[in-house]
């Protein structure tokens, strides 16, 4: 283990892999980083969430991708694009998208960051809490598609209806 990922000063920006599996392991989420990836899990609302933070550095992009554990089938593929054009337009940060390769949905967010590369300790948990938020707010949404065979402007309205109706 390098010695920047045993401990950090939060006070102090570090490299977004680095900053992000700080984060990780002080809130006793498991974690793994390899050159440029951190893949790790987090407990949502409604299931665990499979995160990963992939670095750019040529681009100084990182971008968070947040995986509940949801395949689509072809039969239901038409569908849950349609949700997914839905639920976008309700999104001010990030989008969902579904990989054609395993029909996998994500949240999928990329960050620019400045010219020295680095992720601050607020921008690391924005962006965790941001994805895993988004993740929660939908998942209903998808299950209702997927599983509840209601149309996706129905699963959409009776999503942001459950929502609202949480304290």
């Amino acid at each position: 283990m390098r010695a920047a990922e045993e401990r950090y000063d939060t006070d102090q920006d570090a490299a977004p892999l680095d900053m992000l599996a700080a984060l990780f392991r002080a809130r006793g989420w498991p974690c793994e980083t390899t050159a440029n990836e951190l893949c790790g899990e987090i407990q949502g609302s409604w299931t665990n969430y499979q995160l990963r933070g992939i670095w750019r550095p040529e681009d100084l992009v990182l971008q968070i991708l947040c995986l509940p554990d949801i395949r689509i089938g072809k039969d239901k593929r038409t569908q849950a694009q349609e949700l997914v054009s839905l639920v976008n337009e309700q999104m001010w940060l990030g989008h969902f998208d579904i990989w054609s390769n395993g029909g996998v949905l994500l949240y999928r967010n990329g960050t620019m960051l400045g010219d020295d590369g680095m992720l601050s300790l607020d921008q690391a948990q924005a962006l965790v809490e941001i994805a895993v938020e988004e993740c929660d707010r939908f998942y209903p949404a998808f299950q209702f598609v997927l599983w509840g065979g209601r149309t996706p402007a129905e699963a959409l309205e009776a999503a942001m209806v459950d929502a609202a109706g949480e304290a």
